[in-house]
């Protein structure tokens, strides 16, 4: 069994670590590059940057404060928000990301997926699904869950890895910043629609949930605001996954 990871997530805004609730209300939680030190330290398996104004704004991530975070990390790395082409994906890896995450561009043109895998592998081009539940199944959402537009979860995370994303990181509008648990359903039905590892996003508030998102075929789940605020510590959930017989790194 492959060992689970955890990840906290650094949501950015105007250089500043954000978080809120259902992507609304969001609340200073810090300075990326001091919160990337602290969870390296932490034990964190990977990190994950995310410039959440990028694409609204119409502009690139934030290269320069990029290079800034890579330099206090020695654990691996994704950075997306304001991906549009080649150029930006080559310009975070120069930066120092492993990965990059792709959202609304890839929406907008799968090809860009393909064409990012081809720069290091699969492995390097990760897509990033924004979902809100409807009747039946759930909605694709674009713009930092701004705007609707009318794909089917499965089916756009489907075509996502024929394209040539090697991961999904599946965030639940719905459940994100509740601190309710993991939209277990959704992401149970991706997990076994995709043969790529999937992220769990969304929801998480207690270390039961995390275990239940390995449960429901995850391989790695992400937090933000309960590591930001001190209410879960990562080693602590590492125990208690492992304790329910999840192979951790702790």
């Amino acid at each position: 069994m492959l060992t689970r990871r955890i990840i906290p997530c650094l949501d950015v805004k105007d250089g500043r670590v954000v978080k809120g609730v259902r992507f609304q209300d969001l609340r200073d939680a810090g300075d990326p590059v001091e919160q990337a030190r602290a969870y390296g330290a932490a034990g964190a398996d990977e990190l994950c940057f995310l410039d959440i104004s990028a694409s609204l704004e119409a502009r690139g991530t934030l290269v320069r404060l990029v290079e800034h975070v890579a330099s206090e990390l020695s654990i691996p790395f994704a950075v997306g928000g304001g991906v549009r082409n080649v150029g930006d994906a080559e310009a975070l890896l120069r930066a120092g990301a492993d990965k990059v995450s792709m959202n609304s561009a890839a929406l907008a043109d799968p090809a860009l997926i393909t064409a990012v895998a081809r720069l290091l592998g699969s492995q390097s081009a990760m897509v990033a699904i924004d979902a809100k539940a409807r009747r039946p199944g759930w909605e694709v959402r674009s713009h930092g869950g701004t705007r609707p537009t009318g794909r089917e979860l499965i089916e756009w995370a489907r075509e996502a890895v024929d394209r040539g994303a090697g991961e999904i990181l599946l965030t639940s509008m719905d459940h994100d910043g509740t601190g309710n648990g993991f939209a277990v359903e959704m992401l149970r039905a991706v997990t076994v629609a995709v043969p790529v590892p999937v992220i769990a996003s969304g929801g998480a508030g207690t270390p039961a949930h995390f275990a239940a998102a390995f449960e429901a075929g995850a391989s790695a789940a992400l937090a933000a605001s309960v590591f930001h605020f001190g209410t879960l510590g990562i080693a602590a959930v590492k125990e208690a996954c492992a304790a329910r017989g999840f192979p951790m790194r702790i």
